[in-house]
């Protein structure tokens, strides 16, 4: 295993390790003791979160560009993100997590409110992933009507039955499923992991990723609410998860997915905002929250009113 670390002070604004694994924008890390999502523990940044990435780049179809899988684990200690992987992980960390994104920058472009303000207090740091493309469709896909504990659950089993093993230091980890790999899984085994009426999404999903017949190409580069229509291609997605998908992994950072939590959000302290329709309501917050980094301030009202509310 290779070893490196990463100064926290020397990034453009705080990071939050912690609260930016386990916000719910992402389903792809793991914690080593198993505890992720269970409590709002402020020392559980410390602890070793890990996931298995596969090549360095991603495949047109929204897969990954190589069969090589590495694991990388990492860990916030002493003002450092302390990392081991089996491969040179630091450019990869810096990249999913956004560590060079300029937060005090982004924040100044985003009117401040009561809200947000505490959210900033509360969480400083946090940070807006960019999660490869397939497992982040694949994660929201399986959200609808479920708490980020079992859509976390959700993709750990589709990884432990379907994805390839990788061995590292003698423990072994799950890389998550290929397009192609859920593609063959059968309706009946991906209900048999909790994913109900869910499954049939992600399979036909898989099989369009798989077969290129929809991919992130069709979506990459297109205006943002182009780009949301273009989400609505893969099987399962509507306007919320193409939101969460283009926020957290295809870096449209302008997307303000409208979720129930937000939606409180929007009752409570922005009712000017709701205009009868998700389009027009997510572009009433969108320009609420200064527009080019909305959705930096969606991800922070959304972590604090789930864990604080």
């Amino acid at each position: 295993m290779e070893t490196g670390s990463i100064p926290v002070a020397g990034l453009r604004g705080n990071f939050d390790l912690q609260a930016t694994l386990e916000s719910g924008q992402t389903f792809v890390w793991r914690r080593d003791d198993g505890r992720a999502y269970e409590s709002d523990d402020p020392a559980g940044g410390s602890a070793w979160y890990y996931t298995v990435v596969s090549g360095s780049g991603r495949s047109a179809n929204g897969g990954d560009d190589s069969a090589e899988n590495d694991v990388v684990r990492v860990r916030q200690r002493d003002g450092l993100l302390e990392w081991g992987a089996t491969t040179d992980a630091e450019d990869l960390l810096v990249e999913r997590l956004r560590l060079d994104d300029d937060l005090p920058e982004i924040f100044a472009t985003v009117p401040d409110d009561p809200l947000l303000a505490e959210a900033r207090e509360a969480y400083s740091g946090l940070r807006v992933v960019n999660d490869p493309f397939f497992p982040c469709l694949v994660s929201f896909v399986c959200s609808a009507q479920m708490r980020v504990e079992r859509i976390h659950g959700m993709q750990t089993a589709l990884a432990r039955e379907f994805g390839e093993t990788v061995t590292a230091d003698g423990q072994t980890y799950h890389a998550f499923p290929t397009p192609e790999r859920l593609a063959a899984a059968t309706e009946a085994e991906l209900r048999e992991l909790g994913l109900g009426y869910r499954a049939p999404y992600v399979q036909r999903s898989a099989e369009l990723v798989a077969s290129g017949e929809a991919t992130a190409a069709d979506v990459q580069g297109l205006d943002y609410e182009d780009a949301r229509e273009a989400m609505q291609a893969f099987v399962g997605v509507g306007d919320k998860v193409a939101d969460c998908v283009l926020l957290f992994a295809l870096g449209y950072l302008e997307a303000v997915p409208l979720d129930t939590w937000i939606q409180t959000a929007v009752a409570e302290h922005y009712p000017h905002c709701e205009q009868g329709s998700y389009e027009e309501t997510s572009r009433a917050l969108r320009e609420e929250f200064g527009g080019k980094f909305a959705g930096y301030a969606q991800t922070y009202v959304f972590h604090y009113l789930r864990t604080r509310g």
